[in-house]
């Protein structure tokens, strides 16, 4: 019996390389990794049927009894009823953050479909709700000008369950390198994704081993950017500086991926915008997660949060998108920095300023930065020549070039909360600068 498995398997890892070696290991275009990098900011979505639960996506199907995954691949479905999912309301909240792409789950780690799917009846056609969610909510993100994601787990514990194997992500035959029926389960599923819902913009494959999907995309559509098969994705975390070509962050908002009602905390919407500048600031994207209510709601302290930023990329986006790591520094003190991809001009991304008054003026040191003669200095979304009630006050933005330093003087003077103060961080624009090297 173990020479017939280890024959198996020598086989399988066979037809991986003939398949690999088929399509010359492809990769993502290197015109549309710079577009993915221009984009900067995406929304996650988890979404699945576990989440009528509370639960953890998928993975409390790992160490479960028998009678607990029996229940749910057989009954949970059947209570599933997203009954207030608006995928045009969703579409243009993300809009509004600013968010360029969005990257839904389409399969998670269960092994649910969240699309009108040929190769399995477990899916969200066999829900009371009965509605292509998958396909509803493309055609929205479509309609509003976002790039569309589709996040697919070539994993799938029914399917290993059915099989006969025990749930594990680490189990060998969760593998589609050790598993060539679940590979070819997966291609079939995959490519039913890219056919139906195409174009799509971005993949995100989520597994131990994802080469072989990514692959086999680049065989499909060539058109597809694959991030988690293709290149870093940090996952709950910043790396400590730059990382060679284009990479992305994930991360939540809470302390799980999917809906949790009960016993969660949140990040402040400040502490995320922060989080986007510093992934910004170092060359990466920040693709941050929502998780859904089991009635398609998004939950109110996530769009509050989502709101929050929406808001600060509103005033602030312009050094956010299209933007690149500057070569001399990422970081001084409080201060973060961006450059623009083509020009010399820095954004210089002010925060940790406590009870900054509006109309009232702060002066910041820059050591990596030189103007020249024709350097301007701006503050976004603020036109330097007014502070509301207050005529006598001059709001202009000015800089001095001292002799090793650049020192910038910035006045807050547009108001954007009632109360005067705005926390969150002011960028400041310098056109046709000098980089100083360290």
């Amino acid at each position: 019996m173990k020479n017939i498995k280890a024959n198996k398997s020598f086989v399988l890892s066979i037809l991986i390389c003939v398949f690999f070696n088929s399509f010359g290991q492809l990769k993502n275009k290197p015109e549309l990794n710079e577009k993915f990098m221009d984009m900067g900011f995406g929304i996650f979505v988890h979404w699945s049927m576990d989440s009528q639960l509370g639960s953890v996506i998928s993975h409390s199907m790992v160490g479960a009894s028998e009678d607990y995954v029996k229940r749910y691949i057989e009954e949970l479905p059947k209570t599933f009823y997203p009954n207030k999912f608006d995928p045009d309301e969703w579409a243009r909240l993300f809009k509004l953050t600013g968010a360029e792409y969005v990257v839904f789950t389409t399969k998670h780690h269960n092994g649910f479909c969240m699309w009108d799917t040929k190769t399995t009846d477990f899916n969200i056609m066999n829900t009371p709700y009965g509605k292509d969610i998958t396909g509803m909510l493309v055609k929205s993100l479509r309609k509003y000008g976002l790039k569309v994601g589709l996040y697919f787990s070539p994993e799938d514990f029914s399917f290993i369950h059915k099989q006969g194997h025990l749930i594990s992500r680490k189990g060998e035959m969760t593998q589609i390198t050790k598993n060539k029926e679940l590979f070819e389960y997966d291609k079939r599923q995959v490519k039913e994704l890219i056919k139906n819902y195409g174009p799509i913009d971005v993949m995100f494959f989520d597994a131990f081993h994802t080469k072989p999907m990514a692959q086999f995309v680049h065989s499909i559509d060539p058109n597809i950017v694959v991030t988690r098969g293709e290149m870093q994705t940090p996952e709950q975390k910043i790396p400590d500086g730059p990382m060679p070509g284009p990479w992305e962050t994930c991360m939540t908002m809470g302390t799980q991926w999917a809906y949790k009602p009960t016993n969660e905390t949140y990040k402040d919407g400040g502490d995320l915008i922060k989080k986007l500048i510093e992934i910004r600031a170092k060359g990466g994207n920040f693709l941050m997660n929502v998780g859904p209510k089991p009635n398609g709601e998004i939950p109110i302290e996530q769009e509050e949060r989502l709101r929050e930023i929406a808001l600060w990329m509103y005033v602030n986006n312009e050094g956010v998108k299209n933007v690149r790591t500057v070569p001399s520094i990422i970081k001084e003190g409080d201060l973060w920095f961006t450059k623009s991809k083509n020009e010399n001009t820095a954004y210089v991304f002010i925060t940790n300023q406590q009870h900054w008054f509006k109309g009232f003026r702060r002066n910041f040191i820059l050591k990596y930065i030189k103007s020249t003669k024709d350097t301007k200095i701006s503050v976004l979304g603020q036109n330097d020549k007014v502070v509301e009630y207050w005529p006598e006050n001059i709001p202009e933005s000015y800089f001095i070039q001292h002799k090793d330093v650049l020192e910038i003087s910035i006045s807050r003077a547009h108001r954007v909360y009632n109360n005067k103060i705005w926390p969150n961080p002011v960028v400041v624009k310098l056109t046709n600068v000098e980089f100083v090297e360290k």
